[in-house]
């Protein structure tokens, strides 16, 4: 009878060699500056990396100027090498190991305008970027989906040059590899649509090419959705379909998130977002607050955290695929961390736990604790709005003007 791995033993993702299982997943941090890093970005990724995490993993890095979501994300070009290399460097001298999530959001852009139509899997109106004066989406055509392969190829080649350790190909949570996957987006009647194997064929593609590109020296991972949460969703059955075909492409590991952005926040996180904070971040913006209320009537008027929620889904996936799975989806205790080991799971990925204590790994490891104080009130999220980045309410603020001042300035 062979024994679980503790969550502290090394593991191997493709070429890579991590310390232990633990990783810190793509949140957005809101630490950048003309679409490159901050020091605050450095610092809040030094400091995962010296609790003890073994990959951290920078959000939304986007790989066009025009895939951002919003105006200050990063978006990967040769100007911005000093800065990325400031920021490896730093995961690095502190012993871990550095991940870039790699985007393009389509239509999902919520806070830049876009010429034209968004670019999606289909055309027709697109609610997500309704604020932001986004009002039209297009569907991709051939041209279109071989620019955004070389385009993710690119960014790839380009994280490879900057330091970093792996690139995690964003395929859940709206954005448009997710547009191609989801059937709450997807209704093409071509090769690209219809059931589950032909919407996951676009995204497969580009991860074959990113694999092809810079396989032998970083990992290749994906962020995929175990289900939607909507009842007109993609579901576990869909997810698997999903992992199956990413595992034929030559995927690395999978990371097993969950929800959209717009439809079901409240299934991402497990618990429901904190609207009136979110409003506070957002000022004096009346239709971004009326977007706000708006969203809540789609999802439950209440919800209980439950620790491991994607369990069960994720169960569907783990037994479908041979490839190497990282749980995510509420592992706020060592306890869990050791149940995600015993189901199969091959890492352990956290956001919220490790941004309400980023020495959280070495505490456990320490046993100083065994259970993160996060209370799971989420909001931390609201301040991807806020001028100093994110952070959890219940520490001490963060220094705005790290935030100002980009990764490789010269004092």
């Amino acid at each position: 009878m062979s024994t679980a791995p503790s969550p502290f033993d090394p593991v191997a993702i493709g070429p890579l060699r991590l310390r232990n299982r633990f990783i810190k997943a793509g949140a957005n941090e809101a630490m950048c500056l003309d679409g490159a890093p901050t020091r605050a970005l450095v610092q809040h990724h030094r400091d995962l990396a010296a609790g003890g995490v073994a990959l951290t993993t920078v959000a939304y890095v986007a790989v066009s100027e025009v895939g951002r979501t919003l105006p200050n994300q990063i978006w990967m070009r040769p100007e911005i090498l000093p800065d990325l290399r400031v920021l490896t460097g730093a995961v690095h001298g502190e012993g871990g190991a550095i991940s870039a999530q790699i985007t393009h959001g389509g239509s999902f852009v919520t806070g830049v305008k876009v010429r034209g139509a968004t670019m999606s899997s289909v055309s027709g109106l697109n609610k997500a970027g309704l604020l932001a004066g986004n009002w039209r989406r297009r569907a991709m055509t051939a041209a279109d989906m071989d620019l955004v392969t070389r385009q993710f190829v690119d960014t790839a080649k380009l994280a490879r040059e900057a330091g970093f350790d792996a690139v995690e190909l964003h395929m859940g949570h709206g954005y448009l590899l997710n547009q191609f996957i989801s059937p709450l987006d997807n209704t093409r009647n071509d090769e690209y649509g219809g059931n589950a194997e032909n919407r996951v064929r676009f995204p497969a593609r580009v991860l074959a090419a990113v694999k092809e590109a810079v396989g032998s020296d970083l990992a290749v991972i994906a962020k995929i959705n175990v289900a939607d949460g909507p009842r007109r969703g993609a579901d576990a059955d869909d997810a698997v379909v999903t992992a199956r075909a990413l595992e034929r492409a030559g995927a690395d590991l999978l990371v097993l998130s969950g929800g959209r952005n717009v439809e079901s926040t409240w299934f991402m996180f497990g618990s429901l977002v904190d609207q009136d904070e979110m409003a506070r971040m957002l000022g004096g913006d009346p239709l971004s607050r009326l977007a706000i209320r708006l969203s809540s009537l789609t999802g439950p008027r209440s919800m209980t955290f439950r620790e491991m929620y994607f369990l069960e889904h994720s169960r569907k996936v783990r037994a479908a695929v041979t490839m190497p799975l990282a749980y995510l989806g509420g592992v706020k205790s060592l306890d869990n961390a050791e149940r995600a080991m015993t189901e199969g799971f091959d890492c352990v990925v956290m956001a919220r736990a490790l941004i309400h204590d980023t020495g959280l790994v070495n505490r456990f490891r320490s046993g100083e604790t065994r259970q993160s104080g996060c209370t799971s009130c989420n909001r931390c999220v609201a301040y991807i709005y806020h001028p100093a980045g994110t952070r959890c309410v219940e520490n001490a603020p963060n220094d705005p003007a790290l935030n100002l001042v980009r990764a490789a300035a010269v004092d």
